[in-house]
């Protein structure tokens, strides 16, 4: 399936310049959004995995369906102040600005297997955030896994080492 057929580009969104890729026209497709949640099941399903993890909003919105088919469970990683329990938490840089990161400090156990997903891939700052929280808990991130990735911003460098999995590349 060529998913790029269910994204939609909004010129000058959030700010002039920036060509947006709006994913809700592909989870407007229930056909095209299965597809995709069925791939990152596909991989997942060749790592062992043991709990998926994603950042605030997107991330859930690929991670949560995925959990569902793999049957386990789904760590937030949430903006500060959004998670109601002890969290460990790590500063991270964005594509427009900086902020900080937070996950519950009981939710991964040392050792297990881990699949970060989000929708997108720019910079790499959230995702190389997200991992570093994974990691101070112990976990081992075995794959990230996009929907998209915007090859020109070379999020993949901050990545390096880590496997992954994107389903189409602007």
């Amino acid at each position: 399936m060529n998913y790029k057929d269910y994204i939609t580009v909004v010129d000058d969104w959030p700010k002039e310049g920036v060509r947006f890729k709006d994913i809700t026209t592909l989870m407007d497709n229930g056909k095209a959004y299965k597809a995709a949640v069925d791939e990152i099941v596909a991989y997942a399903n060749k790592k062992d995995i043991d709990i998926i993890v994603g950042p605030e909003a997107r991330g859930f919105i690929v991670g949560c369906p995925v959990a569902y088919a793999l049957e386990i469970g789904f760590a937030p990683v949430r903006k500060e102040g959004k998670l109601p329990r002890e969290v460990i938490k790590v500063n991270y840089g964005l594509e427009y600005g900086e902020n900080v990161l937070t996950l519950h400090k009981d939710a991964i156990k040392p050792g297990q297997r881990i699949l970060i997903t989000d929708d997108l891939l720019a910079t790499g700052g959230t995702i190389d955030a997200t991992i570093k929280l994974v990691e101070q808990l112990g976990g081992i991130v075995v794959g990230c896994a996009f929907l998209i990735e915007l090859t020109y911003l070379n999020g993949r460098d901050k990545l390096e080492g880590y496997d992954i999995l994107t389903l189409m590349e602007y």
